[in-house]
């Protein structure tokens, strides 16, 4: 069982009675808990598949064709006619003549005289995934919202509620995963700076200012122009030139604070300064910290979603928020695509902000909530 300090319980009664920040993060807590199920929610293979008497989970599994009786060593595409007549017909051959009359004659458990061992498939609630082309469109794509395509389609006929889903997950895990990167380089380097000062402060902070003046947009789409494009090195790359957000202002606490009589007093009493600074300078620091930290995140989400908007962010074969909105810019007739980006990215940043004022009022002793 956790047991919390006076402190932490005071600063976690804070969060609860700030209404806006609790709700805000019930409910991106809910999305984004959804979206790491998206291939349960939205995916063009079944959940599970029973063949057979066997039990089957193509979402993570690879089965060809061959498997359920076909002819074809390449997976199996769930939504052919003639392997779902495969899968519930047992491998009945005709199936890859005439999927729909076997089906037909198959409905009532026999076919041509003979018993079947029927199998059958439990779908998502959305039976495409990010990069299922649609070929059931009744006009050319971008196709508008209908009952198949809850948010229509873009302009290569892919589902766009699905790359939504894939997209939000995507960007969240980005983000948190720079955030963090960038904070803990960010406020130890700031750290050093402030507690040490004198000439590791004075070359520390010409170093800043020197990478600082880098165009970290330039050189990234450099970077990428030479390399093959990837998750990880974009978080490399990105946490980088992200660091030095959160030195100035941890810097600055730790120059006010290291010698503040506790801090003298913890010297005399032959402290170590790790545990000076991480322990007892640190909390303090931390309620101007957090204040920035909306500020990393929103810019991390746009920097993401710019870089996926001129083509030098993840791969193209990955689901992205950036990509949607350069499609809604280039298909002005298509205007569902311009709401969808704009409302996914309004909700997602208005809910990240309104948490984080949470979390940062909650850790301000001036702050009260009735």
């Amino acid at each position: 069982m956790i047991t919390l300090s006076p402190l932490n319980r005071r600063r976690l009664r804070n969060f609860r009675r700030n209404r806006r920040a609790v709700w805000s993060l019930w409910l991106f807590c809910l999305l984004f808990g959804l979206s790491l199920f998206a291939e349960f929610i939205a995916n063009d293979k079944p959940v599970l598949v029973n063949y057979r008497g066997e039990w089957r989970m193509p979402i993570f599994s690879f089965y060809p064709e061959t498997a359920y009786g076909g002819d074809f060593q390449t997976e199996a595409i769930y939504t052919d006619p003639e392997v779902q007549c495969l899968i519930t017909t047992g491998g009945v051959a005709e199936c890859l003549d005439n999927p729909e009359d076997v089906l037909a004659e198959a409905a009532g458990g026999t076919f041509a005289g003979q018993a079947l061992e029927r199998g059958w498939m439990i779908w998502p609630p959305i039976r495409y995934s990010y990069d299922t082309i649609s070929n059931d469109l009744a006009g050319p794509a971008p196709s508008a919202p209908d009952a198949n395509h809850w948010l229509g389609t873009d302009d290569t006929a892919r589902d766009v509620l699905a790359r939504v889903i894939y997209g939000f997950r995507l960007s969240i895990f980005f983000t948190l995963v720079v955030t963090v990167l960038t904070s803990l380089v960010g406020i130890a380097a700031g750290a050093v700076q402030g507690y040490f000062g004198g000439w590791l402060d004075l070359i520390f902070q010409r170093m800043i200012e020197i990478w600082q003046a880098t165009p970290q947009l330039y050189i990234i789409i450099i970077v990428f122009a030479i390399l093959e494009r990837s998750f990880w090195l974009l978080v490399f790359l990105t946490t980088l030139f992200g660091w030095t957000a959160l030195v100035g202002v941890v810097r600055a606490e730790f120059l006010r604070a290291r010698n503040f009589e506790y801090v003298r007093a913890a010297r005399a009493l032959g402290v170590g300064n790790a545990t000076i600074m991480f322990r007892h300078v640190l909390p303090n620091a931390m309620v101007a910290t957090l204040t920035f930290l909306p500020f990393i995140v929103t810019g991390t989400i746009a920097l993401l979603a710019t870089l996926d908007f001129l083509g030098f962010g993840l791969p193209s074969s990955a689901p992205s928020l950036g990509e949607l909105t350069l499609q809604a810019k280039q298909n002005l007739q298509a205007p569902w695509l311009g709401f969808t980006a704009f409302f996914t990215f309004a909700i997602m940043l208005s809910l990240l902000v309104f948490v984080f004022e949470g979390v940062r009022d909650a850790f301000d002793p001036r702050k009260t909530f009735q």
